[in-house]
């Protein structure tokens, strides 16, 4: 062992500082990614809308085949009109079809996840009416 490498040698202990030191900055690269990575999960769901977007009146659409089947779930059940507004997650059901009727008035036909009607309620009204209207 030559003299630079032995313990106790200025040689050594700069090397044992050296791997110290990036030690502690991989720690630190470490912990500062993911605290970052965190903040920036954190950022995308508050710029998003949050969790529960039904309390800032956000609403989702249905889209796809369960818009199909929705919406006709929604005219069949009416036996008119047509559909003017969707919204995925409702409070009063799992799919809500709103329907203008022939007439112009308007309609929500709310409908569970199997596309079953629940009930409806005309615009502007304060109760929902069964589904035997």
């Amino acid at each position: 062992m030559d003299d630079a490498s032995a313990p106790g040698t200025i040689s050594a202990r700069r090397k044992e500082k050296e791997d110290a030191l990036k030690r502690s900055t991989k720690w630190f690269l470490g912990a500062a990614i993911a605290v970052g990575t965190f903040g920036a999960g954190t950022g995308a769901v508050l710029a998003s809308g949050g969790a529960d977007e039904a309390e800032d009146g956000a609403e989702t659409p249905i889209t796809g085949t369960e818009l199909d089947q929705a919406s006709a779930a929604a005219l069949d059940h009416l036996g008119e009109g047509r559909v003017s507004d969707t919204e995925v997650g409702d409070e009063e059901g799992y799919y809500e079809v709103e329907v203008t009727l022939d007439d112009g008035s308007e309609v929500d036909v709310h409908l569970d996840a199997e596309f079953t009607v629940l009930g409806t309620e005309a615009e502007g009204a304060d109760e929902e009416s069964g589904t035997d209207d």
